[in-house]
């Protein structure tokens, strides 16, 4: 009798603990492949030095292009995120590398006018003043006048920000049909209120044809432009991959293949 009941006994505890294992087996949370970014430095000084995964290589582009502009933006030491009132964001886990590009004073320059400054920027550094054209939702043309200097493009942008965002420049670019034409200097952008736009900065290719990419962005309050982690392959972060897939996840939003454009 004592052995049929110690026999039982055993059997409850062996029950107990593999159901115990099994539910803590259900509960165990699911991690990122890499880890969240922790670092205050970063040692990298333009876009272009960003280093590669093995077997890509940059696409060459026209010095004075937007996408050779691009490559060449400047990092700031400083990896942490600020907003624009100089308190660091929430979330410090989606960059990689901070541009140093300024933010402004004021919540202005958010996502869409992050694509938008750094256009104008590209513009403005090539002297084109004609070409600094951003259309609002009323298709109202917002054209930068003289004088051309800093001080009254500081006031202009202030003006587009205030008017133009995501919704109007979606439609102001241009559709790109193959995702696989990816170049340096496109945007993928879904235009609402709010929508939200991330800026192509840089793109590789290798030997088979595949092409990866980086992305940048603003967002909400007005912060730091930042290079955006990978955080769904961490091998190749902070490059993303051009795949058969419709969706492109990014730390902060989900986008889709088809809302890629162009200038």
């Amino acid at each position: 009798m004592r052995l049929k009941l110690l026999f039982l006994y055993l059997l409850m505890v062996s029950f107990a603990c593999n159901n115990s294992a099994n539910t803590n087996e259900k509960e165990k949370p699911k991690q990122n492949k890499i880890p969240i970014n922790t670092s205050t430095e970063n040692e990298y000084k333009l876009i272009k030095s960003i280093p590669l995964p093995n077997g890509f290589e940059r696409i060459l582009n026209d010095e004075n292009s937007f996408a050779a502009w691009l490559e060449n933006v400047p990092l700031k030491k400083n990896n942490t995120v600020y907003t624009y009132d100089g308190s660091p964001k929430r979330n410090q886990a989606a960059q990689f590398a901070v541009l140093d590009i300024s933010v402004g004073k004021k919540d202005l320059q958010q996502c869409a006018d992050a694509v938008m400054r750094m256009r104008a920027e590209y513009l403005f550094s090539q002297k084109r003043f004609d070409e600094i054209i951003f259309i609002d939702n009323a298709n109202t043309q917002y054209k930068f006048h003289p004088p051309y200097n800093r001080e009254n493009f500081a006031k202009y942008l202030e003006r587009v920000f205030g008017m133009c965002g995501s919704a109007s420049l979606a439609n102001q670019l241009k559709t790109v049909n193959e995702f696989n034409d990816i170049e340096a200097g496109n945007v993928i952008i879904r235009g609402g209120f709010p929508g939200h736009a991330v800026m192509v900065m840089d793109v590789a290719i290798n030997a088979q044809g595949e092409k990866i990419y980086l992305l940048a962005q603003s967002y909400m309050p007005a912060q730091d432009i930042h290079v955006l982690l990978n955080l769904t392959n961490g091998d190749i972060s902070p490059w993303y991959k051009v795949t058969g897939e419709k969706k492109i996840s990014t730390p902060e939003y989900l986008f889709y293949k088809n809302e890629l454009r162009k200038w």
